[in-house]
């Protein structure tokens, strides 16, 4: 390799590496609410004057709001992340008959695999009609709710995300990547029929990626209000789903879409 090759491939490598840490330091905005240089230094093993670049690069992009000594989240939606509590006080009927479409579509003995979230937990409470099946999430909500049976229960383990009870990050990711389910219920944040499918935090994307590359089937489950919406990550393009359950007052447009791109949709 000669000295310029050398120098191009450094440079690179430096980028990859810092827009890496750029996205971990957002990751931790929306678990903490707040990051100071300081602490984002020491974390990172980085000096403080890299961790200001970080903030104003990510500050550009519209992604934080800068603060004295650190960062807030912007008023964007964006960033907008609920907590599992809040979630579940939203459209909790229409997550019912959503959850009890997909329950239609699980086989006794089969290895069905849920990602955290209000609408997967209502599939995980209509699964204990079953009385054999191996079930595999990054859901603390998840394997609580089945805790008690007679399942097979594995947990990704990872990173605990507080705001989600699921886990993420890198130990999650490597294992899924030694699984494989029958079918994948997915609930997203944000569904964009031209874009694709949306969550507000960046390592939930990467371990639902690694989710839908382990499953046979992958079906997204989500109320008609995700619709016409994005986030700040996106997880997946709509090709990579066989099949949506959603609530019938999803705009017939968006049906038409999603049907012209030979995905299987249901309305409950």
């Amino acid at each position: 390799m000669t000295q310029p090759q050398r120098r191009a491939a450094s440079v690179d490598g430096d980028s990859l590496m810092a827009e890496e840490r750029r996205q971990h330091i957002l990751a931790m905005l929306q678990a903490e609410g707040r990051v100071i240089v300081g602490d984002l230094s020491q974390h990172f093993g980085v000096s403080q004057i890299t961790i200001r670049k970080d903030l104003d690069s990510l500050q550009e992009r519209g992604l934080l709001q800068r603060s004295h000594g650190g960062a807030l989240p912007p008023s964007s939606s964006a960033l907008f992340d609920p907590s599992l509590q809040e979630k579940q006080e939203q459209r909790a009927a229409e997550k019912q008959r959503i959850a009890a479409a997909a329950v239609k579509l699980v086989t006794d003995g089969s290895c069905v695999m849920l990602d955290s979230g209000t609408t997967t937990a209502a599939i995980a409470q209509g699964l204990r009609r079953f009385s054999s099946l191996t079930v595999i999430t990054n859901g603390i909500n998840i394997a609580a709710e089945l805790g008690n049976t007679n399942f097979e229960i594995i947990l990704t383990g990872g990173s605990l995300r507080r705001n989600s009870f699921s886990m993420v990050g890198p130990i999650a990711e490597d294992v899924l990547k030694e699984m494989h389910a029958d079918i994948l219920f997915l609930g997203v944040d944000a569904f964009d029929v031209e874009s694709g499918l949306f969550t507000p935090n960046l390592l939930e994307a990467r371990v639902n990626r690694a989710m839908i590359a382990a499953a046979r089937r992958v079906v997204a489950v989500c109320d008609s209000t995700k619709f016409s919406r994005r986030s700040l990550s996106r997880i997946a393009p709509i090709s990579a789903l066989h099949h949506v359950i959603t609530d019938r007052e999803l705009p017939e447009t968006a049906a038409e879409s999603i049907r012209a791109l030979n995905v299987e949709l249901t309305l409950v």
